[in-house]
């Protein structure tokens, strides 16, 4: 399902083509967040053709960075730990809690956005026609 072409599609949309205003704006901006899922989806069209495919790619990137959603995906993994809860307004910032190191917590939330984006990119590509 995941293949060496769509982890350099992925790589190339979201760090070589996405400028630093898309990179700071786009979890308060939906203009910065569309342009970032557009020009991120560009690297697939290599890879495949299918509307429905590249729609998924885009609209899920979109949603995915306009709402930050991989720190909910962090906090609720924590929440689901033997660790025991604690409330999303001490975590909402990364999903971690607010002992963890800031760098630690920063690229764990971003290797959870990067690994739903390929999920995802995989899938649709996989599966869409």
């Amino acid at each position: 399902m995941i293949t060496a072409d769509q982890l350099l599609a992925h790589a190339v949309g979201d760090y070589l083509i996405q400028s630093h205003w898309m990179a700071t704006a786009k979890t308060n901006s939906s203009w910065a967040a569309l342009a970032h899922a557009t020009s991120y989806t560009l690297p697939f069209v290599v890879l495949t053709r299918s509307p429905g495919a590249l729609a998924t790619i885009c609209i899920t990137h979109f949603i995915i960075d306009r709402w930050r959603l991989a720190r909910v995906v962090c906090w609720a993994k924590n929440w689901l730990s033997p660790a025991g809860y604690l409330p999303w307004s001490m975590c909402k910032a990364t999903g971690y809690p607010p002992e963890t190191p800031p760098w630690l917590a920063v690229w764990l939330m971003i290797v959870a956005d990067n690994t739903l984006h390929i999920l995802i990119n995989g899938a649709a590509i996989k599966w869409m026609p």
